[in-house]
Parts: structure tokens; C-alpha cells; sequence
């Protein structure tokens, strides 16, 4: 098998995606990214080109040395009626940030474990993410704003960022 670029099927919005970038540009893998609109054509996760690369129609999907990786979590979204889904995921969001919080008293540093960046801290800023995204308060997480301000000024978080995106709409790009 042949050595080439990764390349990373993802969609702008999607916070799992957003991680496998993030975690690339810390390592400095250069990789080709390739769009998977979730949303248009009743969502292109579901083409048969899609499928024959990740047949559980998710992303992102990560192809590196013809061995495909894939995760997501939107589908936890879909199964609820859309006129419940910002009240469902507002919820999640807190409830989860309610125990980080307390998480992060005895862990932080100026990132989540310490002052070296870690997983948590992959997973921490497109969290945040989507809690601006379905309007949660963020004033009663003072330790997880200071934290995610810190990750948004690192490079790798910025080239990575869903504003930044190829496939990012015009209307909500950086």
C-alpha cells in the first residue's frame, strides 16, 4: 500500500470533525480535506460515494493509507423532533459543563490538564462551540471560557476553527 496524504471527509459545523482537525495541525500533518455537506441534498453522508468510503454515513471519516477511521454524534439530534432540539442539547451541554467545572478546579493549568494541551482540550473548544451555537450561558464556567480563550489563540485551533473551512458558508466565515 501507498503512502499519501490523509484525507479528512468533514463537515464546517461538526465538532467531532473540528477534534480530528485540531489534533492534525498539532502534529502537522498536512492532509487534503474533502466536504460532506450534512445538510444539503438531504445530506451528502448518505450518497453511495459516501458509503462506499464510510458505510455508517458519518464524518468525519479519516482515509489514511486506504484505512478509513470514522466517528460522529449528530445523529443524537436527529432522533429528537427539531422543535425540542435546542432545549434537548442545551441540557447535555450543561449538565456536562456542570461537572467539568468542578473537573477542572483541580486539574487546569492554562489548558485543561496542566499547561500542555491535551485530549480534553480537543474535545473542549468545539464544545464550547456548540454551546454558543444553541445559546447556553457561559458566565457560570469561568474556568472552561478562560480555557477555551487560551485554545482559540493557539494556531492549531485557529486554522482548524469551522469558520475557517472550505466548505463553511459565506455567511458565517471568519
Amino acid at each position: 500500500m501507498q503512502a499519501g496524504k490523509p484525507i479528512l471527509y468533514s463537515y464546517f459545523r461538526s465538532s467531532c470533525s473540528w477534534r480530528v482537525r485540531i489534533a492534525l495541525a498539532l502534529k502537522g500533518i498536512d492532509y487534503e480535506i474533502i466536504p460532506i455537506n450534512l445538510i444539503k441534498d438531504g445530506g451528502q453522508q448518505f450518497s453511495k460515494e459516501f458509503q462506499a468510503v464510510n458505510p455508517m454515513k458519518q464524518v468525519p471519516a479519516l482515509k489514511i493509507d486506504g484505512v478509513t477511521i470514522g466517528q460522529s454524534n449528530l445523529s443524537v439530534l436527529k432522533q429528537v423532533e427539531e422543535e425540542n432540539q435546542l432545549p434537548v442539547a442545551q441540557k447535555a451541554i450543561i449538565s456536562g459543563f456542570d461537572a467539568l467545572e468542578q473537573i477542572l478546579q483541580s486539574t487546569a493549568g492554562k489548558y485543561c490538564v496542566g499547561d500542555q494541551v491535551s485530549m480534553a482540550d480537543l474535545c473542549l473548544a468545539p464544545q464550547v462551540a456548540n454551546a454558543e451555537r444553541f445559546k447556553v450561558d457561559l458566565a457560570p464556567y469561568p474556568i472552561i471560557s478562560r480555557i477555551n480563550k487560551a485554545l482559540l489563540a493557539l494556531e492549531a485551533f485557529q486554522v482548524s476553527h469551522p469558520r475557517r473551512q472550505p466548505d463553511t458558508p459565506a455567511e458565517l466565515r471568519a
